[in-house]
This record gives C-alpha cells, sequence and structure tokens, in this order.
C-alpha cells in the first residue's frame, strides 16, 4: 500500500535534515559558499588574456595595437559586469531585527542578495530577468502579534495579513494536486510542525482541502505523485528539494490555483541559518522553486505573491 504525503501521525517525531537529502540528489545544481559568491571565470579570463598580451608583444605583426586595444576593451566590459553584480548582491544592507517585517521593498532587495548567490554567473540582465518584483511581495508589516514571528502566530499571521490567502484555504480546490499555498520550510521537522498548523479549522473551516508535507526522508517521489493527483489539496507544505522535483519532473503539482507562496524566513537552524543563508536549500529555492517557468510567470503576472515569514 502507497503511503501518502499525509499519512505521517501528528506525534511522529523525525530526524531534522535540510530539505537537501535522500532521493533529492542534486545534478544539475551548484553549491555554493558565501566566499566563492564573486569568484568565476572572468577573473581567471583576465589572466588568460595578460598572457595572450605578452605572448603576442614578443611577435612580430602590423595587427598587434589593434588586437592589444580589443583585448583591453574586453577586459573593461568583463569588469563593469562583475561590478554590477557586486552591486546587485549588496544592495540589501543589514537588516535589524526580523527580516521578514519589512516593507517590500527592502525583501525586494535582500531577495535579490541572495539570488546574485544562487545564480553567480548570470549577467546582471540575466539577473534581473529572474528578479522577484517588489509589487509580488506581500506587505506584512501592518500584522504586529503579541509576539516575534513563529509558528504560534502563524494562524494569526494569515488571518490578519493575507485575508485573500485565509478565503483561499477555506474553500476546496476544483483539481487534485493543485494547492492555493506552497509553504517553503528548510528541513522535514520543520515541515511536519507547520502542516499541523495549516491544519487548523480556523484557517480551513469545513471545505478546506488537504494540506500536503512533502520532503524525502521516509517518502519516495512516486508515493508522492500518486498522492497528488488523487487528493484535492489547500497547501503544500515542503523542503525545496522535493518540491522543484515535483515541480520541475512530474505534473503532479499543479500551479494553476497558486496564489502565495510562504518562504520559511524567521526560522533558524542549529547554527543559526536561515532559510537563504543555508547555501543548499538556497540554491534549490531560487534554481528550481521560483525558477519553475510557470511559477515564474504567475509572480511576474501578479497573480502569485511571496511571502516572507
Amino acid at each position: 500500500m502507497n503511503q501518502g504525503g499525509d499519512d505521517l501521525d501528528d506525534d511522529f517525531v523525525l530526524d531534522e535534515i535540510v530539505a537537501f537529502s535522500g532521493d533529492e540528489e542534486p545534478e544539475t545544481i551548484t553549491r555554493l559558499d558565501d566566499e566563492d559568491v564573486f569568484v568565476d571565470h572572468d577573473d581567471e579570463q583576465e589572466g588568460e588574456d595578460e598572457e595572450d598580451e605578452n605572448e603576442e608583444g614578443n611577435g612580430a605583426g602590423i595587427n598587434v595595437d589593434s588586437n592589444l586595444a580589443k583585448k583591453r576593451k574586453r577586459r573593461e566590459k568583463v569588469k563593469e559586469r562583475k561590478a554590477k553584480k557586486r552591486k546587485l548582491a549588496e544592495a540589501a544592507e543589514p537588516i535589524p531585527g526580523s527580516i521578514a517585517a519589512q516593507m517590500p521593498h527592502a525583501l525586494a532587495n535582500y531577495l535579490v542578495s541572495m539570488q546574485v548567490k544562487s545564480f553567480p554567473n548570470l549577467s546582471a540582465l540575466e539577473l534581473d530577468d529572474l528578479r522577484i518584483p517588489e509589487s509580488a511581495i506581500a506587505q506584512t508589516t501592518i500584522w504586529t502579534g503579541p509576539g516575534p514571528r513563529s509558528l504560534d502566530q502563524l494562524v494569526d499571521f494569515i488571518m490578519k495579513s493575507l485575508p485573500s490567502l485565509r478565503l483561499r484555504l477555506s474553500q476546496r480546490s476544483k483539481s487534485n494536486g493543485a494547492p492555493t499555498l506552497l509553504y517553503i520550510a528548510g528541513a522535514a521537522l520543520r515541515v511536519a510542525d507547520v502542516t499541523r498548523v495549516l491544519k487548523n479549522k480556523t484557517l480551513q473551516g469545513d471545505k478546506g482541502g488537504d494540506v500536503a508535507k512533502l520532503f524525502a526522508k521516509h517518502f519516495k517521489l512516486a508515493q508522492h505523485v500518486t498522492y497528488l493527483k488523487r487528493t484535492k489539496i489547500g497547501a503544500a507544505v515542503g523542503t525545496p528539494g522535493r518540491l522543484g522535483k515535483l515541480l520541475n519532473e512530474t505534473d503532479a503539482l499543479n500551479v494553476s490555483a497558486l496564489s502565495h507562496i510562504i518562504l520559511d524566513i524567521t526560522y533558524k537552524d542549529a547554527k543559526n541559518r536561515n532559510l537563504l543563508e543555508i547555501p543548499e536549500t538556497r540554491d534549490e529555492i531560487f534554481q528550481t522553486v521560483l525558477n519553475n517557468e510557470h511559477v515564474l510567470k504567475g509572480i511576474k503576472e501578479g497573480k502569485v505573491q511571496v511571502v516572507l515569514f
């Protein structure tokens, strides 16, 4: 008997893992340390250009000066492109307190500064095509709450900051495997905890769809595919590795009803890193989830809001 994505008992305890595990072994994702962000082949190319320059300088030919001028011009363009990328990465100044509790403009700059780290070899123009626009980032500063952003406050946060999401969560989806909410968390245990909170009757009402928990440990990809194809879900909570595979390698996770993507930014791991400060999960989010053709299109067209919680 196949085990579905929502078959874990509420009191089932899992070993905490980052999203990148099990059958989510990457084939195309490049893992980067923060200090490697701006190290690319441009530096090596500059060194090669200088060597070529010296070699040609020792040879005879009427085109030497012209070739040297072209090489200098090319190096200047390379430096200019790298400077633009550095500027993007430094766009977000350090934000005191909770990153998530900032205005959309600050959050947009923060997201692009993280995005640069996942795409170090793209030009500034290419990065701009992938950028999450400020208009697509939900304004949640109106929620002050009785305490800091935590799972204890998630239901109240959605009720007061995202009323349209609360309404949609209380309605059953028309299609199987088509959630209105994608909630991205960095670890399996965190996914299980969030799933329990989102099953709250205050959010779901009597008609709300199921809440799927999607991560690699204990569940094969095929099991989640089977579950999603036979189940109407209102929310899908998952690790970026599993969500990315479902979005890009199967047709089981349908984004036709998607209206919100919540990034679980406030939660930090044992090393005090949030979701986007862990290189593996950051790369999976930007390269496989937010870079999915249909997801990115929905964000660009204003149909999907990105929420930092």
